[in-house]
């Protein structure tokens, strides 16, 4: 931008407007009135407005309601927007006007322009395409911005989609090459009955699985768009037939089968999507936390800590102790989860907050939701393909904690009783020794039983049904 302007009007009046922008009179007055946080609209949310722009120009063109040459300039600047053009045109920042009409606005004005353009007109002369009365045929705000937030979130959540079956494959793997490793298990962080190291890893892939599930039907029920509800969820200033044409559009163009709210006043009063979608992925964050703190646990050391896997080394760990390698992107991981679950707090106080015909709080939820996928997605790639590939296995390690474990005596206490098994784990305990040597020793049970019993893999299974 240069420090030339041009002068333009709204219902407020006169604006300076730099010379060379593609946005407008309302656009300028927003960058100048919230300058908070330096933080503008997220491109899934830039792109799904963009696509619904040029999908109610070529609805209203259809229904005749503006002229076909028009809807065509409109559309042809959304598709130059929507391939990387012009993005710097969009700077309002999130914190801003209620509702996002600011936000909104910067989206007509920036069409209209180019569309002006276009038809050989200039930036700031709206002589044949009008922000409003063109760009914004049959719209509104209170309907256009939770129906772009939903698509933006939908766009963010299925890119999560993908990274999440990348990372419970990953878990499956390490599942399938550590099957045969024997650890002990640990309640409480003490020592419990043996497990199979592949078992803990399956285990965390079912868990993803599940976390996974969650996301992709809370992004499913993103896919509901109140479009058409216009000022009130009632569709005044749209023509018959407009709503079930954008959806179409919008339909053919992204791949997802967008669907009409059934009720277009819930649509534009509740949230309700918003939040269980930001839900999910607070779920998941929960989930991938306790993950990534486990392979903490089972990483540490090298030589004072569990040390029955080694991660992936990233980058030296320490500024002060050399050779010092830390759990470097479980520790990322960690932290991105925290920040999403800080979001949903956010979009959870951003979605109760609405009234009456709308909720007013949507910049924060659509900037939020989107960050928190785009968050998990990255850190997701980087934590399956830098540290869980490359996780690898302490065998002889975890094998003698698993055979030195007292309570391994739990499968005795079906045939020497509770009480018994208790008394050979305090002296193993005391002696320094295992289980299985003291109960040889006492000679309570058959070298055959012993074999039987202590078998620390028979353990690992359950019974066939």
């Amino acid at each position: 931008m240069n420090g030339a302007t041009r002068r333009e009007h709204d219902s407020l009046g006169e604006v300076e407007v730099p010379a060379d922008a593609l946005y407008g009179a309302q656009t300028a007055r927003a960058v100048e009135a919230f300058q908070i946080s330096g933080w503008t609209a997220p491109q899934p949310l830039i792109r799904s407005y963009l696509l619904i722009k040029k999908a109610a120009a070529a609805a209203n063109a259809d229904l005749g309601q503006i002229d076909p040459e028009v809807a065509g300039a409109i559309a042809k600047a959304a598709d130059e927007a929507l391939a990387g053009k012009w993005r710097d045109q969009f700077p309002v920042d999130v914190f801003q006007m209620g509702a996002g009409t600011s936000f909104h606005m910067n989206i007509n004005e920036v069409l209209a322009n180019r569309a002006n353009e276009i038809l050989g007109g200039e930036r700031g002369k709206y002589d044949r395409v009008h922000p409003n009365d063109h760009v914004n045929r049959g719209q509104s705000t209170n309907d256009t911005y939770p129906t772009a937030m939903r698509m933006a979130g939908r766009f963010a959540m299925g890119d999560l989609l993908e990274v999440l079956t990348d990372l419970e494959n990953a878990f499956q793997d390490r599942a399938a090459a550590f099957d045969s490793i024997l650890k002990s298990g640990r309640t409480h962080l003490q020592d419990a009955v043996p497990i199979r190291l592949g078992q803990e890893f399956a285990a965390y892939a079912a868990a993803i699985e599940r976390a996974r599930g969650e996301v992709a039907a809370a992004a499913g029920g993103l896919e509901e768009l109140g479009i058409g509800g216009s000022a009130a969820g009632t569709g005044l200033n749209t023509a018959a037939g407009y709503r079930s044409k954008v959806i179409n559009h919008l339909s053919l163009w992204t791949g997802i089968a967008w669907r009409l709210a059934p009720d277009l006043r819930e649509a534009m009063q509740s949230q309700y999507p918003v939040a269980r979608a930001s839900g999910s992925l607070r779920l998941l964050s929960n989930e991938l936390i306790r993950i990534a703190n486990d392979l903490r646990l089972l990483s540490s050391g090298p030589m004072t800590g569990l040390a029955e896997i080694t991660l992936p080394a990233i980058s030296p760990g320490s500024s002060i102790m050399p050779g010092k390698i830390n759990p470097s992107l479980a520790e990322m991981l960690n932290m991105v989860c925290f920040q999403v679950i800080g979001n949903d707090t956010a979009i959870g106080l951003a979605v109760q907050a609405g009234q009456l015909e709308l909720n007013v709080m949507m910049p924060v939820m659509a900037f939020n939701l989107v960050r928190s996928s785009e968050l998990l997605t990255n850190a997701c790639r980087v934590f399956t393909d830098r540290c869980v590939r490359g996780i690898t296995a302490n065998e002889e390690r975890c094998r003698r904690y698993a055979e030195s474990s007292p309570a391994i005596a739990t499968a005795l206490t079906p045939q020497i009783g509770y009480e018994e098994a208790a008394k050979l784990v305090q002296r193993a305990l005391v002696e320094g020794r295992t289980v299985t040597e003291v109960a040889r020793e006492e000679g309570a049970l058959s070298e055959d039983e012993i074999a039987r019993l202590l078998d620390p893999r028979a353990m690992t299974e359950p019974p066939a049904e």
